[in-house]
């Protein structure tokens, strides 16, 4: 169960801090000892200098949080900006110190990676779930490419995290507990939605594994959803959409344009081992975006489901053919 606020933040706050404190302390001869004895790719290295960049950004990013709330400015829009420099830092690090590469691809980007002119109007972003930080760099992309405002859906244990439990609440996101929906709250969060605002809403439920996969499958069984079990069955790189959250947003939101977020490359890092193993990232993150006009939305409810899964399908294709062949 997750702890009320107060306790969040008067246990966990200062919790970040003392450890941040003590990594800072550590870190000469943590890091010249990993860097000496590691392997030639330096993986502890690499992810001790990647913590440090991680706890101080977010140690930073809480004290601005505070600074704001002793000026009573909680529901401030600088908010974003304080999101934007933390999660746009992680990304530089991630880059430097961990191999990362983002290529994107799609309609909705160009020649210079950022959004048309004509873009001024709200977003619904549906993404595909895998891998560590994959929501990080959407956000990071819709922050600073496109320059959105995102609302994001997200799982209510994320709020352990200081940062993304002050700044997170300080602005319009939504929170997902296991077992319960957040269908109401979409659609809340979709009805606001300005011109310059992107809902962002994970239509798996989850970060994507084989056996989540087929306990979906086995749940669409069970609810005799035999058509969408079909097809969930011949997608082998996705977890079936729940259109329920997906359906609100597109009812609350009817002006909307709708993103559909493929991507490859972090889909491989399922566990710690597997990111220890993989570190320095040798291949690139592979994306593709494309966007929908509003208009072309389907109206009907059956039809917006069907729609979905069209979309879904069009995203496995897409990642079978570019996701990297498995090891042997």
């Amino acid at each position: 169960m997750l702890p009320p606020p107060i306790v969040r933040r008067l246990v966990l706050t200062p919790f970040l801090f003392v450890l941040t404190l003590l990594l800072v302390v550590v870190f000469p001869v943590a890091y010249a000892v990993a860097y000496v004895v590691g392997r030639e790719r330096r993986r502890a290295a690499r992810l001790l200098w990647f913590a440090l960049v991680w706890g101080t950004r977010e140690s930073a990013a809480v004290l601005e949080c505070g600074w704001l709330w002793l000026r009573r400015r909680t529901r401030d829009d600088r908010h974003y900006d304080i999101i934007r420099r933390y999660v746009a830092g992680l990304y530089a690090a991630a880059e430097r110190v961990l191999g990362l590469r983002l290529l994107i691809e799609g309609e909705t980007e160009g020649d210079t990676g950022r959004e048309p002119a004509d873009g001024d109007r709200p977003l619904i972003v549906l993404s595909r779930h895998a891998g560590p930080g994959d929501a990080l760099l959407l956000v990071h992309h819709l922050l600073t490419d496109y320059l959105r405002r995102p609302r994001v859906v997200m799982k209510a244990m994320l709020q352990l995290d200081p940062c993304i439990d002050i700044a997170a609440n300080r602005m319009p996101n939504a929170w997902v507990s296991p077992g319960g929906g957040a269908v109401d709250d979409i659609g809340r969060l979709a009805a606001g939605l300005g011109p310059r605002d992107a809902l962002v809403i994970f239509p798996e439920g989850g970060n994507f594994s084989p056996e989540r996969r087929r306990r979906a499958i086995r749940r669409l069984a069970r609810l005799r959803r035999v058509r969408e079990a079909e097809r969930a069955t011949r997608m082998r790189n996705l977890m079936p959409p729940r259109p329920g959250g997906v359906l609100a947003a597109l009812d609350a939101a009817p002006t909307a344009d709708v993103v559909f977020v493929a991507h490859v490359g972090l889909d491989h890092m399922a566990t710690p081992g597997d990111v220890w193993r993989h570190v320095p990232l040798t291949e690139p993150v592979h994306a593709l975006w494309w966007r929908i006009p509003a208009e072309d939305v389907p109206a009907d409810r059956a039809a917006r489901t069907d729609w979905l899964y069209t979309q879904w399908e069009r995203a496995d294709a897409w990642i079978s053919a570019n996701k990297a062949p498995a090891a042997k």
